[in-house]
């Protein structure tokens, strides 16, 4: 599209002051980079959960861990099914 042209940046720069005007700029900026940088972080959280997942997997002391977790909590729950049955419909 060009955008390697410098007349397209400059263009393009002052349509954005023309619509939101100076004084908004700045808080814009911010909140973008307030975005940023929380979406930088959930990923970076999301990469560590699974990669904390793979080395929990391929140990074995885990897999024979995971069981137990598991079996405590159905005990926990008693009688009741982990999950909730369908309301019966309306004729």
């Amino acid at each position: 599209m060009g955008f390697r042209n410098p007349a397209v940046w400059l263009i393009l720069i002052l349509l954005i002051v023309l619509l939101f005007g100076a004084s908004k700029l700045p808080d814009i900026t911010r909140q973008i980079g307030r975005s940023l940088k929380i979406f930088k972080e959930e990923v970076r959280d999301l990469s560590d959960d699974d990669s904390g997942r793979t080395i929990q997997g391929s140990s074995t002391s885990s897999a024979t861990d995971e069981p137990t977790q598991s079996s405590s909590s159905d005990t926990s729950d008693g009688d009741n099914p982990p999950y909730a049955p369908n309301p019966p419909s309306m004729p």
